[in-house]
């Protein structure tokens, strides 16, 4: 995309954000430690949820800032301000474009005009259309004397047109443009653009300090934390998500059961994605008790079901397949019904 322009009235999207968050602190010495490195690209890599995006974003404001020092940008010159607003000429963000829309990056005018005039929805791959404008924008000369950043997240969402544009700029370099990409599944970026980047794997941050932040946020219940977390694996940012989403201890909690009476109206506001994704946990947990081993994303007391683990096993062969087309459904509501009534027939089946 070219550099983000300032919104106006008629452009229908997420505000950006009115302050700068504080940074989740097991990102803060990560920070540091890649601004104490050289290098013109980085990928960050882990599984999802670890904060890949927010560090992404704290590199590209240290790299530009006025007045950068060894923890990162100053927060209050010209240049941080203008990220702060989406409106650096000197940063490039490649995202899908609903999670340009979401996190408050303006499209460009063509394609804000598409989507506002429903000729399509919003893109949740990075458009090739964007990553042509991103290869110009790295021939331009430096706006505000800093040099340039690119920032990809997340990088898998590329396709393969896009992934090779990327690759050529990649590999020759402007000596003045540093390039960050974030990604939850680095195995699925070419290997080619994973050999020319720094890898840095993601850290884990400790449930005590996750819990906190989490504690942070408005409309996340403190009752809710620990059951969300262990939900999202340990992962703070997909928690945030599950609660944004609506989802608490207690529904979280009696999913396992409402699967069993096959109740589609416990997960009617959820997505065919979401779901997908809770009765693969769901699944995991039933085979790991059925193992004898602790189950990681429900207590052991709320899974429910009589089914043997071969019966559990080949339902976790038919949710991947479902979940190759969760994204693009013919129609959602009746995925999540099937879903559910495939749900139901295994937990009730018996071994």
């Amino acid at each position: 995309m070219k550099p983000a322009r300032p919104p106006d009235e008629t452009q229908h999207r997420s505000a950006p954000p009115a302050s700068t968050p504080a940074v989740a602190p097991w990102l803060r010495q990560q920070r540091t430690d890649l601004l104490a490195q050289r290098g013109h690209a980085w990928l960050l890599h882990g599984p999802s949820g670890l904060g890949q995006y927010d560090l992404a974003l704290e590199l590209v404001r240290a790299w530009l800032c006025e007045r950068p020092g060894e923890q990162g940008a100053c927060g209050t010159c010209a240049s941080c301000h203008a990220i702060d607003v989406r409106t650096h000429a000197d940063l490039c963000v490649l995202l899908p474009e609903t999670s340009m829309l979401a996190l408050g990056w303006p499209l460009d005018e063509k394609a804000q005009a598409e989507v506002d005039d429903k000729k399509r929805k919003p893109s949740r791959e990075i458009r090739v259309e964007a990553m042509r404008d991103a290869v110009e924008f790295v021939q331009r000369t430096s706006a505000r004397g800093r040099g340039k950043a690119v920032l990809v997240y997340p990088a898998e969402r590329m396709n393969h047109i896009s992934a090779n544009a990327l690759l050529k700029t990649l590999e020759e370099p402007p000596g003045n443009v540093r390039f960050v990409l974030a990604t939850g599944a680095a195995h699925l970026l070419l290997p080619t653009i994973r050999s020319r980047c720094m890898g840095h794997p993601m850290a884990w941050p400790a449930q005590h300090e996750a819990a906190a932040w989490l504690a942070t946020h408005a409309g996340i219940a403190q009752d809710d934390i620990a059951v969300l977390l262990a939900a999202a694996g340990g992962r703070p940012d997909e928690a945030l998500r599950m609660a944004q989403a609506g989802r608490t201890a207690r529904s979280w909690s009696a999913l396992p059961a409402a699967m069993v009476r096959g109740d589609v109206t416990a997960v009617s506001d959820w997505s065919p994605a979401d779901l997908i994704d809770a009765l693969q946990k769901l699944c995991h947990d039933l085979v790991t008790a059925g193992s004898g081993a602790a189950p990681r994303f429900f207590a052991a007391t709320d899974l429910a079901g009589t089914a043997g683990i071969d019966a559990l096993l080949r339902w976790g062969r038919k949710l991947q397949d479902s979940a190759r087309i969760a994204e693009h459904p013919l129609n959602g509501g009746l995925m999540l019904e099937a879903l559910v009534a495939q749900a139901k027939s295994t937990l009730n089946s018996r071994p």
